[in-house]
């Protein structure tokens, strides 16, 4: 096996930067290209007239996965980013103007699920013990590990049977708790990574877990800050980031990879190459030139893909004491909207929205007396719903107002300094990403562990994927758990 010394990373999302920051401190000379003009993949960063938008991820629910990173390094997490606890770590809020404070306090949760039913109490702790046990299980033994072959998978398979992995999330939640809304509050988790409740596994259920044992979390300065953190770690060691880098094309020879070409022409040799691109556009657009892209490309395709969102980013001239950090806006349908969401080819006219006030936890984000905020609404990605998103953004820009404003911001469009949107088809021409998916493929069992992309290529061995399209998934502790798993693989391979 040659000795990987040089090597050339795709795309500095979360997970190119932490499989970038593992690849330089286990030794190999690594090279970062960003298409964009800043770092940070969908954790981008706007600002506008002294306003800091995050773009994307802002529950940071696993620090110890980041605290490693830095470890690896050599170095500590606190002398380059400040994590801030957030609690509750959501208020989820429905219709009938009942709300759920979703906190790290047992008697807090018991208190508020005893007023709603008694007996899911005990219903809760049943719950609480398998989300543990799959968290011990799929977190803790599998999130790393890389499925490379079907073996891996079987070996698994006795755990995951235990667990009735087959199930959904929302099958298992329902299975120990009765009333509605609850179920609502403990199975609408599999949204944040792209799963749909009523078909992703119940594996998912750990994500319960893991905000239970290590916190909900917000970077002072915002998701921006620690990508930025992580960047300054990446060139202390002695990385070399590019940015404005767009990649044409990944180069072969010989039925390896052999480097990459930029748009602008330039050309980076490398030992190994690997793709923090969306996996559909490193087979379809970056490798489309070869056989083994072309047919990858094909058969992705036909595999089912994330939801895609509708983001609005917006300024407030006055903060809203009454407001969370995080908060669930449950729309009046939940079953139904999901499956339009999942399924339909238009867009419903209810939405349930996810509504982000960081000026709660950290008022930098905007200018002295004024609050920064976003909201996103899960919707149907540009293959199921082909919505003519120039035309209908706006609208549902105004209508996502509305709806806000009445319930929850009383004063929003007085009040309003500065918004904007980022719709499906961003995601598809900002991001690359197929059908404008937020989340890459579908977490559910048939495109999970072994059956997602690998984290190296079956047949150009030092082609690698990180990020959400492949093992274990989405969100930020998935991808930078993809990351680890793929550093593996790398650094064995060029020792």
């Amino acid at each position: 096996m040659s000795e990987m010394k040089k090597a050339v990373v795709i795309g500095a999302g979360f997970g190119g930067l932490a499989l970038a920051i593992r690849l330089q401190a286990g030794g190999v000379q690594t090279t970062l290209l960003e298409k964009r003009d800043k770092p940070g993949g969908r954790a981008y960063v706007y600002q506008d007239q002294g306003f800091t938008f995050d773009a994307g991820p802002t529950v940071i629910t696993d620090p110890s996965a980041i605290e490693e990173l830095f470890a690896a390094a050599g170095r500590k997490m606190s002398d380059y980013v400040e994590m801030l606890p957030v609690a509750p770590f959501y208020r989820l809020c429905w219709e009938d103007g009942s709300h759920f404070d979703y906190a790290n306090d047992q008697e807090a949760l018991d208190r508020q699920i005893h007023a709603r039913n008694p007996a899911d109490v005990q219903g809760y702790q049943r719950f609480l013990a398998y989300s543990k046990a799959v968290f011990d299980e799929g977190y803790l033994k599998l999130g790393a590990v890389p499925f490379l072959s079907f073996r891996d998978m079987i070996s698994a398979g006795p755990q995951l049977a235990r667990l009735e992995a087959w199930k959904s999330v929302y099958g298992i939640v329902s299975r120990f708790i009765a009333d509605e809304q609850l179920r609502q509050a403990f199975s609408f988790h599999s949204l944040l990574v792209g799963g749909n409740p009523f078909a992703t596994s119940s594996i998912y259920t750990l994500i319960h877990a893991l905000e239970r044992r290590w916190g909900v979390w917000f970077p002072r300065g915002g998701t921006g800050a620690l990508v930025n953190g992580l960047v300054r770690l990446f060139q202390d060691i002695g990385g070399r980031i590019e940015l404005n880098a767009p990649v044409a094309a990944i180069d072969t020879r010989d039925g390896r990879a052999s480097g990459v070409r930029l748009e602008d022409g330039r050309r980076f040799d490398a030992d190994a190459v690997a793709s923090n691109a969306d996996v559909v556009h490193t087979y379809d657009k970056l490798l489309g030139h070869h056989p083994r892209g072309a047919a990858q490309s094909r058969a992705l395709q036909k595999k089912r893909f994330s939801n895609s969102l509708f983001v609005l980013y917006f300024g407030l001239n006055q903060h809203h004491k009454q407001l969370q950090h995080h908060t669930v806006c449950f729309g009046p349908r939940y079953r139904e909207l999901i499956q339009d969401i999942f399924k339909g080819d238009t867009l419903a006219d209810d939405f349930s929205l996810y509504l982000h006030a960081p000026c709660v936890t950290d008022p930098s984000l905007a200018p002295p007396g004024c609050g920064s905020h976003y909201v996103l609404a899960p919707v149907p990605h540009l293959g199921n719903a082909p919505i003519d998103w120039a035309v209908e953004g706006p609208r549902y820009r105004d209508r996502i107002f509305d709806y806000l404003e009445k319930r929850y911001m009383p004063g929003l469009r007085s009040q309003l300094v500065t918004s904007r949107i980022f719709t499906p088809l961003d995601f598809r021409n900002e991001l690359n990403a197929h059908v404008g998916s937020a989340f890459s493929l579908e977490p559910i069992l048939t495109q999970s562990a072994w059956f997602r992309p690998h984290n190296r290529d079956a047949e150009l061995a030092n082609l690698y994927l990180v990020g959400a399209g492949t093992h274990p998934g989405a969100g930020v502790p998935g991808v930078i758990g993809s990351a680890k798993a793929t550093a593996g693989l790398m650094l064995a391979e060029g020792a």
